[in-house]
């Protein structure tokens, strides 16, 4: 039988097309050592952070391509990493018991799955066998380990880099002015009716100047989410509040308390119990915080080190 040029030239053309998705699919992003990186690898790595993508950039097309290529290269670098710390793992010469790797394994499925039911379940959702998911678990032990070892041990935050840091950086520790506040809140739970509502109000307002307490006047009758607290809101700086009553909140002193203030929707009474004046927050208050802020800039500055000379001494290449 002789076949029509025209049809084996189209039988061919198709041919070559689906081959091409296939090897797009498939297709090699990164030689690390013996270990190859696929495309396939790169998209499943980075699959949630594209959905959140997919989400939050849905009616910018554009702006979505950009930070979809930026969070596929971030993908595809975290990968490369990886294989970069399990090859120096192999070529040193260290090995993982597995009895370590099995103890892994049975936590993770306690912590995630909670048993062997759901895991298979699982597994068999996203195409993985249990050999791939105790050989990732084994790598993760490994990778944690090795980090361990060579980038998170040996930093020590001294007090003199404390404060070197607290006083460079005077701006992220400054403090607004503060209200410790009580409020009532009255909205259309309270009363439908904006002329009722300032009617409540007006009744609570003489309660409390007859001598009642505005806490127990909040538990009774605010229908805001601070209500079994009295209205407590605590320390709130202006940004809090909405415009209206940040502008009365702040000009009370420690112990006075608003009239009725009216908004479209709601009726407020607030008391305003302390005053804090903006201020820088002391060394004292924020030393763990900066402690654990150089601890990650140390961190990540000597995995990248570390990284960067993995990569001098190893096999790596981009396609």
């Amino acid at each position: 039988m002789r076949i029509s040029p025209l049809i084996s030239l189209a039988g061919a053309a198709a041919f070559f097309a689906t081959t091409a998705a296939a090897d797009l699919a498939n297709g090699i992003k990164a030689i690390v050592g013996d270990a190859v990186i696929t495309y396939q690898q790169v998209e499943a790595n980075a699959s949630r952070a594209v959905e959140l993508l997919r989400r939050q950039y849905a009616t910018r097309p554009d702006l979505y391509q950009k930070k979809l290529t930026e969070t596929l290269n971030d993908a595809l670098e975290d990968l490369v990493q990886r294989q970069l710390i399990l090859h120096e793992f192999k070529a040193s010469g260290f090995s993982l018991p597995e009895s370590v790797t099995e103890e892994g394994v049975q936590e993770r499925i306690r912590g995630r799955f909670g048993d062997r039911a759901t895991l298979t379940k699982t597994l068999q959702a996203e195409h993985l066998t249990f050999e791939m998911f105790r050989q990732q678990i084994k790598d993760q032990i490994i990778i944690d380990a090795m980090r361990g070892k060579y980038v998170s041990s040996g930093i020590i935050i001294s007090p003199r880099k404390i404060e070197t840091y607290y006083g460079a950086h005077q701006d992220e520790f400054k403090q607004e002015d503060q209200v410790k506040l009580r409020m009532i809140v009255l909205d259309s739970a309270a009363a439908p009716a904006p002329e009722a509502r300032k009617k409540l109000a007006d009744e609570i307002l003489g309660k409390i100047t007859d001598g009642a307490s505005f806490s127990e006047m909040a538990a009774i009758y605010s229908t805001g989410s601070q209500r079994n607290q009295g209205g407590d809101w605590g320390w709130v700086q202006r940004s809090v509040l909405r415009q209206e009553l940040a502008e009365t909140a702040f000009t009370l002193k420690a112990g006075q308390r608003s009239g009725v203030i009216e908004t479209p929707d709601s009726c407020y009474l607030m008391l305003v119990e302390e005053t804090r004046a903006s201020h820088v927050k002391p060394i004292g208050d924020v030393r763990d915080e900066i402690e654990k802020t150089i601890q990650a800039q140390e961190r990540t500055k000597t995995q990248k080190e570390w990284i960067d000379r993995l990569k001098k001494k190893t096999f790596v290449r981009y396609f």
